[in-house]
């Protein structure tokens, strides 16, 4: 695995983020950039780092946000391809929809994360990507 990043990152790389450490395969750095309301962090992967599959549940609002900002990454909804992305893209995914978002095997990637305000607001931590899902892409 890579030591360094091959990219000048926008954001700080902040600390291992070894709180959600069970919900990634792969090396992940958290940078919070915001608390309260509007939580922003500042999420950075690993050549093939990716979180699990997830959702961000809610009563009303909620979601997520990333803008992404170094690196070159995937992001996947349950059910359609996966999307490639590259600084400059941004992924709206409304609360309810199952997904995951990672590193390319080959390139550092990092994200904001914007959770969106909501009421009732919580993260359902399900499955890892199937390996051979992931290799393939």
């Amino acid at each position: 695995m890579c030591d360094r990043r091959p990219i000048e990152p926008l954001f700080l790389l902040g600390e291992p983020n070894t709180a959600y450490a069970p919900y990634f395969v792969g090396q992940s750095y958290l940078n919070r950039l915001t608390e309260g309301a509007l939580p922003i962090a500042n999420v950075t992967f690993a050549p093939g780092c990716r979180n699990n599959w997830h959702i961000h549940r809610a009563e009303s609002g909620g979601g997520q946000v990333l803008l992404c900002t170094d690196g070159r990454g995937w992001y996947q909804a349950w059910g359609q391809p996966a999307r490639a992305l590259r600084p400059g893209d941004v992924v709206v995914i409304p609360a309810g929809v199952k997904h995951w978002h990672g590193a390319a095997k080959d390139s550092w990637f990092a994200h904001l994360s914007i959770e969106v305000p909501g009421k009732e607001t919580a993260n359902e931590w399900l499955e890892q990507v199937d390996d051979s899902q992931y290799n393939s892409l």
